[in-house]
Order: structure tokens, then C-alpha cells, then sequence
């Protein structure tokens, strides 16, 4: 079950970073500058600071995880303006057949859904406010949770309606909602909530990542250098990682458990005392039994009454519609054949 995430790396600001990972709009060629420079105001030059911001060079990095170990299956490497959903079609192809395909609401659409089932692999995605679907289609034999994405734009298209299975699960604070090609006799509701859930885990290795392995900032200041430097990084990362859970796995030590931070100072010491003999609990081995986190249970530790913006809750919701007649109608047209996702 390979899962979908992604996330930006900072880069120094050269030319060669800012042709190859700035922004397409700032990757233009400018016109010559002006030899005598106009004074500009200083509500001007806070604007000029947040776009140069925005336009500084960083690599986007799209990830499909394996949702079981939470290490990396596979990626793509763009520039900050790139865009999810196309890594997504390019990773496709090199998945298993019937993988299940997990990822959250940036990664919805008819068309990068369509391309999954065609392909033959599923998916799991959480969707909200943006997606709409059907209830009552009648395309194929109703029964609960069944719904269809069937947009306007493809139904004109001659295009056949998604046939889906909706999951409502509550996190405690908001209700969320998640799609799946599988049929229930496949996977039950509670199957699909705790796939989900697991991406959790495989959040937490871009903060591994970027934080504990120091990968926040590249230092290559060549564009195929930083490419290079970010991948071997990921490489390195992958592969401690993954010995790290064989090591665990052995001595019946569950791979959540590893502190990625030990590992990673388990192997630092490895490669400084190389030349010596390692004492009775030095070797890799042994030190890697005792890279994990603390076992006692963390309590919730949001602050309270600390002064925080208020900011506007994303929908999770997604707006679900009863076909109308004309859509009952149009849906008939096609085969049941040609429809995609469950089958009656």
C-alpha cells in the first residue's frame, strides 16, 4: 500500500538553483536593468521581500511511501511550482498491479483517478469540500455509502461516472471523509480508517528528514549537485532506516519504536571509531537494539489559552448531490462494461 506525500526543500539562491527549481514566472528572462535605480517606497519594498520569498529556488519533492514500514518506494524531484498530481501519473506505472494507492485531498480529481483504475492499481483518498459526488445514479445497483464522481465536464465528454465507496470516519475534532475503488467485501470500513490512519507514520519521515537528518536546506549551489545531494541523502536515510527495522524485526521490537535520532548516532559513532574493536554492546547491532523512543505514553500536549491567528477551518465535507433525472438518464447510456471503479 503505497502512500502519497510531498513537501519543499530549501535550496541556497544561486543562478544555476533559481533556473532550474525558482517558480516558472521567475525562471523568465528579465529586461535590462535601469543604470539609475528609482527610490521605491517602502510599502513597495515589503512587497518585493514576500515575492522574492516566494520566488526563491526550492525543490519539491513528491513521495510514495510503503504505508506499512513508512520508508520511501519511490519519488520525483521538481521545481517549487510542480505540480503533485502529474509525479503522481509518472509513479503509476511502476507500482504493483491492484496496489492500493493512499493519499489526501490534494491528489483528487477525475482524471488522475481515472488513470489509477485504468491502470489497474486502487485508491484510498480523503476528500472535502472541493470534490463533488452523486448519490442515486442508478448506473449500477445502489446500496450504502455508494457514490459517484461524475463531473459536468466529463459527463459532456461522453465520459463514464466513477463508481466509489464513501467512508465517514470522525478524528475528534471534524469528520472526515474518505473515497475507495475497493468493494467493501475486499476491504470494510474499518480497514479503510485504519490504512488511513497509518499515513500518520509516514508524515513523520519528512520531519525525520529535514530536521533530524539536517536535509531543511540543501548545500549544493548547483542545480544537478543539489539534485544529487538530495537524492543520495534520501538514499542514505532509506537504507539506515531499513536496516535499522531488519535489526528490530529480529529481536521482536516493532519498527515504530525506532528513535531516529539514535540511529542516526549509532552510525555516526560506527564510522568515527571504525579502526577500533567495538566493546561488548558497541557494535551496530547491539546499539541499534537501543536506538527507541521512550515507551511510557505521551499525553496531548496542546497548549491552551496561548494566543494563536485565528485561521478558517478547511471543509472536509464533500458536497454530496442526488442525480437528477437528466443525469439518471445520461448515466443509462453507458455500458455497465464501461464503467469504472466497483463493480454492481
Amino acid at each position: 500500500m503505497p502512500s502519497l506525500e510531498s513537501t519543499a526543500v530549501a535550496l541556497p539562491r544561486t543562478v544555476s538553483n533559481e533556473q532550474q527549481f525558482s517558480p516558472a514566472s521567475a525562471r523568465k528572462p528579465k529586461s535590462p536593468k535601469s543604470r539609475r535605480r528609482a527610490s521605491v517606497p517602502k510599502k513597495k519594498q515589503g512587497t518585493d521581500h514576500r515575492k522574492k520569498l516566494i520566488n526563491s529556488p526550492q525543490m519539491w519533492l513528491t513521495m510514495m511511501f510503503h504505508v506499512g514500514s513508512g520508508l520511501p518506494w519511490d519519488w520525483r524531484i521538481g521545481p517549487s511550482d510542480s505540480s503533485e498530481r502529474k509525479h503522481l501519473i509518472e509513479m503509476i506505472d511502476d507500482l504493483p498491479m491492484d496496489a492500493l494507492v493512499v493519499a489526501d485531498a490534494g491528489f483528487a480529481g477525475y482524471e488522475y483517478w481515472t488513470r489509477m483504475l485504468k491502470s489497474g492499481r486502487h485508491f484510498l483518498i480523503r476528500v472535502g469540500s472541493n470534490v463533488r459526488l452523486l448519490r442515486g445514479l442508478g448506473h449500477v445497483e445502489e446500496r450504502e455509502g455508494l457514490v459517484y464522481l461524475w463531473p459536468d465536464v466529463e459527463a459532456k465528454k461522453g465520459r463514464p461516472p466513477l463508481v466509489l465507496r464513501l467512508i465517514v470516519a470522525d478524528d475528534g475534532r471534524q469528520p472526515v471523509s474518505i473515497v475507495t475503488s475497493v468493494a467493501s467485501q475486499d476491504l470494510n470500513d474499518r480497514q479503510v480508517i485504519d490504512i488511513y490512519a497509518m499515513r500518520w507514520n509516514v508524515e513523520l519521515y519528512f520531519r525525520h528528514f529535514k530536521q533530524t537528518y539536517g536535509r531543511r536546506k540543501l548545500r549544493s549551489q548547483v542545480a544537478d549537485h543539489a539534485e544529487l545531494e538530495a537524492i543520495w541523502s534520501l538514499i542514505g536515510l532509506w537504507a539506515m532506516s531499513l536496516h535499522a527495522q531488519a535489526e528490530l524485526s529480529q529481536a521482536g521490537i516493532a519498527s515504530e519504536r525506532i528513535s531516529v535520532a539514535r540511529m542516526l548516532l549509532a552510525y555516526r559513532r560506527l564510522m568515527r571509531e571504525y579502526k577500533s574493536r567495538p566493546d561488548h554492546g558497541e557494535s551496530l547491532g547491539e546499539m541499534l537494539l537501543e536506538a527507541l523512543i521512550d515507551s511510557y505514553d505521551r499525553k496531548n500536549k496542546k497548549s491552551r489559552g496561548y494566543p494563536r491567528k485565528r485561521t478558517r477551518e478547511r471543509e472536509m465535507v464533500p458536497k454530496i448531490l442526488t442525480a437528477t433525472p437528466e443525469q439518471v438518464a445520461h448515466a443509462r447510456t453507458f455500458l455497465r462494461e464501461s464503467t469504472l471503479g466497483l463493480t454492481a
